[in-house]
């Protein structure tokens, strides 16, 4: 065994601090570029699959240097044979002392720039980040009524989910049964002035990848929000970059590769007038101290199908004509968080805490409306200090941040949706997030009621300033109907008449009103439930597996129905699980 050999060339004499002596290992020189060659691949490797953007107000980068540091240190600590013996420990801890001290220098970076970024110190600033008009809610927001209710969506991003599974079946035709499932992330959009859903597509697993790679995603998912329809896009050479994808094709490495420094959101899907596939990337920057107010100052646009990028500064997004088909610039959750900053913080942090004098924030939930083609956030707004009514609302435009707050006191969501299935409670239906419309200068919340497979069944309006004031109905034109009724019954006037008011089809136009039916049979089956301060009765009858309504008002001998009684209804239709009845006989 060769004898350990001690450096005492050192200004130390070869000794460390408290006399112990410090013995490096045979061929350091070797060792440590080892040492420094492992830590590169390491590196290399890190970066390929976290990607980081080099960027000072980057946290991710800061992270990234330190678990490199780190990953020098206990690869010299390997390779200096502390390990095997512990009189190279010394050594080992001496060799690490300059990157400990740099990782100790970066932790102090990071949590100072916490600090100069807080909203303790800089409750201020964060409450001017997004600059918020007061709107007047008649004049701004247009009549439903008016238009038919042609551009409301009636399906939420579960039936959307039902919907997109069972569009994949088109997908055989294309010869790739099995091959891919759905992406579990919908992007709501206005397709030709129409709101649409879509879903994008993802190998089914890597085996899969290996197999379909060089053909790629052959298709996305558009569904239409008003006929429910679901329809496969085929793209011509496929979708080439996704967020779903592998290694080189995987959009956020596409992305940090071309822009190693830009502060990145999570990309949203979209397509132009044409249905080309685009994926839409938000540049971010850090605009209150050194981490906080994040904010949107442009985007980077990448072709699907070819990877092209191009980069828009915010001002080209807002006012270039030729990207009004653009929708989503700023996601949901960057634009709720930018308003509970400026609702909670402009009286200063401890205000928001103690006082709570004039602050509010927004509900637990929010939605989309379309307006003038572009896409809209709702949400609403509640004071900090009663959190069980609804101040107002915001409307926040999604591709210029342009924000509305609207005022208006009522309930909130979830009263309104608790209201909607007390309306159905028989059928233990679900009601989807409200939708704030305007029927007749009423805001009024819309909801689809959905069923334990989340498919639309019914509808129901609530009125936001006395909930108690509600409707459902089968089809829209029913609820609508039932709903302006109600609010012609509690005083309300109106200026639209309901024989303006056209059914829905799938082909969005309008139809002519059906004839009256005469349907006759025994009663199998009789429930009852109390609407809006009405007795309801719902009978079924041996000829249909349908429920037909009858208000107790409009025909009191309903009262004294049994089972096995023979009796007539004139109705519209003979579709629909819940049909009203227009005439007893």
């Amino acid at each position: 065994m060769d004898p350990i050999k001690v450096d005492f060339s050192s200004k130390d004499g070869g000794q460390g601090k408290g006399g112990k002596v410090i013995i490096p290992p045979e061929k350091k020189g070797i060792k440590i570029l080892i040492n420094i060659i492992v830590t590169l691949i390491a590196a290399g490797i890190g970066y390929y699959f976290y990607l980081p953007a080099m960027n000072f107000k980057s946290v991710d980068m800061y992270i990234f240097f330190a678990a490199v540091l780190l990953v020098y240190c206990a690869v010299n600590y390997l390779t200096s044979g502390a390990l095997k013996t512990p009189d190279y420990a010394p050594y080992a801890k001496k060799s690490a002392r300059i990157p400990t001290i740099i990782i100790a220098l970066i932790v102090v970076v990071v949590v100072i720039g916490f600090i100069i970024s807080s909203v303790v110190f800089r409750a201020k600033s964060y409450s001017k980040i997004i600059d918020v008009e007061p709107g007047n809610f008649v004049s701004e927001v247009s009549d439903s009524s008016d238009d038919s209710f042609s551009s409301v969506p009636r399906i939420d991003s579960d039936t959307t989910s039902v919907l997109a599974q069972r569009a994949l079946s088109d997908l055989s035709e294309l010869g790739y049964v099995s091959q891919f499932t759905v992406q579990p992330s919908y992007t709501q959009i206005n397709y030709k002035n129409v709101p649409v859903r879509l879903a994008t597509l993802q190998y089914s697993n890597i085996i899969k990848w290996f197999t379909n790679r060089d053909t790629r995603i052959p298709a996305y998912i558009r569904i239409d929000t008003i006929t429910q329809k679901a329809e496969l896009v085929k793209v011509d050479g496929g979708i080439q970059y996704s967020t779903a994808d592998h290694f080189a094709h995987n959009l956020i490495r596409h992305l940090r590769f071309k822009y190693p420094t830009y502060l990145f959101a999570e990309p949203t899907f979209e397509t132009d007038d044409n249905g080309n596939p685009y994926w839409i990337t938000a540049k971010l920057d850090k605009t209150i101290g050194l981490f906080g107010g994040t904010d949107v100052v442009g985007a980077v646009i990448c072709n699907a199908a070819t990877g092209e990028c191009v980069e828009y500064s915010l001002e080209q997004l807002r006012n270039d004509t030729s990207l009004e088909w653009i929708d989503r610039v700023y996601s949901a959750e960057l634009l709720v968080e930018q308003y509970d900053y400026y609702g909670s913080y402009q009286g200063g942090f401890w205000n928001s805490i103690l006082g709570q004098k004039d602050t509010y924030s927004t509900t637990e939930g929010y939605s989309y409306l379309a307006i003038n083609d572009d896409v809209y956030l709702y949400t609403g707004v509640t004071s900090l200090t009663n959190d069980e009514s609804l101040t107002g609302f915001t409307l926040i435009n999604m591709r210029t941040k342009e924000a509305k707050y609207y005022t208006i006191s009522g309930a909130k969501e979830s009263s309104a949706q608790t209201s909607a299935e007390g309306l159905v409670q028989q059928y233990k239906y679900t009601a989807s997030f409200p939708l704030l419309l305007n029927v007749d200068g009423e805001p009024t919340y819309f909801m689809s009621l959905k069923d334990s497979s989340n498919l639309v069944k019914m509808y129901a309006l609530v009125n936001v300033g006395q909930y108690s004031i509600c409707a459902e109905g089968s089809s829209l034109t029913e609820c609508i109907e039932n709903y302006l009724s109600e609010l012609s019954k509690n005083g309300i006037k109106l200026n639209v008449s309901t024989d303006n008011i056209a059914e829905e089809n799938d082909s969005n136009s309008n139809t002519e009103k059906p004839k009256a039916i005469e349907v006759t049979g025994k009663i199998t089956d009789i429930r009852t439930a109390v609407i809006g301060g009405e007795s309801v009765y719902y009978f079924k009858l041996d000829t249909s597996d349908s429920y037909y309504s009858v208000k107790a008002s409009a025909a009191q001998k309903v009262i004294i129905f049994n089972t096995g009684d023979t009796v007539t209804f004139t109705v519209d239709t003979e579709s629909g699980t819940i049909i009203p009845v227009n005439e007893v006989k």
